[in-house]
């Protein structure tokens, strides 16, 4: 297949083709696929020793409302609604006819994979994040790939990354069939390997663009420039692993906190599209979510908390823990502006449960943590632990009792813990407020919380092809962005689970389709109002 092709022997680049991808993400992906499929000649250029991105570590949600799965399962939804829903939450940061583009094309888009691809997918359970006009409830409108085996990949297997728990963590992770953002990577190979004229590329990253008389007509890597007759995608993720320039950009400390692979996107597409004049935004901006600080060093991912509390060094809450998570980091990113970069959070918890209260991908295994450690300590009473924490010890025990007398009464004066949909969906008390648990039982523990997040959301300014803008509004001929290194159409919030993939996959399609609309045979991506 196309992608074992790209464990051979290494070959010479191609001197010429209509479309070359830089990135194998799922945006990435499916912009190759939608160029292949329509008769073009197309490279893939990846970075990495592995293909798939940070979507490879991702569940696979995309959120594409309207769109034909979701009726098939039994969820109430139109596009109408969700473009409602879109608009609502992100407003006026992004322009109207871009967030049109993204929702109105979602379920042409799934069709075009389901019917091309053989893409197989199903609703997933995972409510919107905010309480707006058009959310879906109770259950939200994502949908997620069907696991499949991963013996269907043959030796494009050992290209595929591997899970965030075997990758950065050294987890002994079985694959024998694959789940979530794998399984998408992994259909997407597959439909690639159908195609007549691909060619994927791993450790071969693009050097920069080819800018000639106004417009971009090729990438150079390495000594080779190769010509794009048609155009590049540029789907090859932010720049979530440079510390210096995200301390400078948006103040934070960085260090391995992104829930992203390791010393990969380092804002080498930023680079590139600076270079030739690209109108950048967002830069600000991320994904954002807590993280749990591993025995390693890194961190993992933390999108549900089911019980205990944040504090901060003064011991006190700062949010209402069960909010989504990209809310929640933005309470967090909001701390870490008023206290300082390197400012220090703990969940505080009891021994209620056996592990940690709260979904953590990849699972968090307390065996793994030393007791009393920079990342983890434990302690019989909510005061001793305090001490070992820095935290004065009659402010936190206050803390944890107000918190408790509110728990038992199904309240959170304080935040409003469980008054959104959403923390309910995934409380698990017994109480009137099943976000609310008390903490009572010792011995009481404390993780190392950060700020992490799922990448980037700044880069190239879009139209509704995916074009990229110049800073007069007018697009670079032949330059393309979808995913991380196109600034995001949903702004400054997070509407739903899957606006990352389902956003970056719209637009890397309808780039694909615009270039093959300009080489002959492609009608345009409908915008569906069903």
């Amino acid at each position: 297949m196309s992608a074992s092709r790209a464990i051979d022997v290494p070959r010479a680049l191609p001197a010429e083709v209509d479309v070359i991808v830089v990135g194998s993400g799922a945006a990435a992906l499916t912009g190759a696929f939608a160029a292949a499929n329509s008769g073009l000649c197309v490279l893939v250029l990846e970075k990495s020793s592995y293909l798939g991105g940070t979507c490879a570590y991702s569940g696979g949600a995309m959120w594409l409302p309207g769109n034909h799965i979701l009726e098939r399962d039994g969820v109430e939804d139109d596009v109408e609604t969700g473009l409602t829903y879109f608009r609502a939450t992100v407003g006026d940061r992004t322009p109207r006819d871009l967030q049109e583009a993204y929702v109105r094309t979602g379920p042409e888009m799934v069709a075009f994979l389901a019917d091309e691809a053989g893409f197989l997918a199903d609703k997933m359970s995972f409510p919107d994040y905010f309480e707006a006009p058009g959310r879906a409830k109770p259950t939200g409108r994502a949908i997620g790939p069907t696991p499949i085996p991963s013996a269907r990949l043959g030796a494009a297997l050992d290209v595929l990354r591997p899970t965030a728990a075997a990758d950065k963590f050294g987890r002994d992770v079985a694959r024998a069939e694959l789940h979530g953002g794998q399984s998408l990577i992994a259909q997407l190979l597959l439909a690639l390997d159908g195609c007549a004229d691909v060619d994927i590329r791993i450790e071969c990253p693009m050097d920069s663009l080819v800018y000639e008389n106004g417009r971009v007509c090729g990438v150079r890597a390495g000594r080779a420039e190769i010509v794009a007759r048609l155009g590049v995608i540029v789907a090859a993720g932010g720049y979530d692993a440079d510390d210096a320039r995200r301390r400078s950009l948006q103040g934070i400390a960085g260090g391995g906190a992104a829930s992203t692979p390791v010393g990969i996107n380092t804002g080498d597409a930023l680079d590139a599209f600076t270079a030739v004049g690209a109108d950048i935004d967002l830069l600000e901006e991320a994904w954002w979510a807590p993280g749990i600080v591993m025995p390693t060093g890194r961190a993992t991912f933390l999108p549900i908390v089911q019980g205990g509390i944040f504090v901060g060094t003064d011991g006190r809450r700062f949010a209402d823990e069960s909010l989504p998570y990209d809310r929640l980091g933005h309470e967090l990113l909001e701390q870490v502006h008023r206290l300082g970069a390197d400012a220090t959070f703990w969940w505080v918890f009891d021994s209620r449960d056996a592990g940690a209260p709260g979904i953590c991908e990849p699972p968090l295994v307390l065996e793994e943590f030393t007791a009393d450690s920079e990342w983890f300590h434990t302690a019989e009473t909510v005061k001793e632990l305090a001490g070992k924490l820095g935290i004065d010890a009659d402010t936190l025990a206050a803390t944890v009792e107000r918190f408790n007398k509110g728990a038992a009464d199904g309240r959170d004066d304080d935040f409003g813990r469980g008054i959104d949909d959403f923390g309910r969906f995934f409380g698990t008390g017994n109480g009137s407020n099943p976000a609310l648990i008390p903490l009572e039982i010792g011995p009481f523990r404390a993780m190392r919380l950060v700020l992490s997040d799922l990448g980037t959301k700044g880069g190239a300014r879009i139209g509704t092809d995916g074009e990229v803008l110049r800073p007069d509004g007018q697009p670079i001929p032949g330059l393309y962005a979808a995913g991380g290194s196109a600034a995001s159409v949903a702004g400054h919030v997070y509407p739903g689970p899957g606006t990352p993939l389902g956003s970056g996959m719209v637009f890397a399609y309808r780039a694909a389709k615009a270039m093959a609309r300009a080489r002959g045979g492609a009608r345009t991506p409908e915008v569906a109002t069903r």
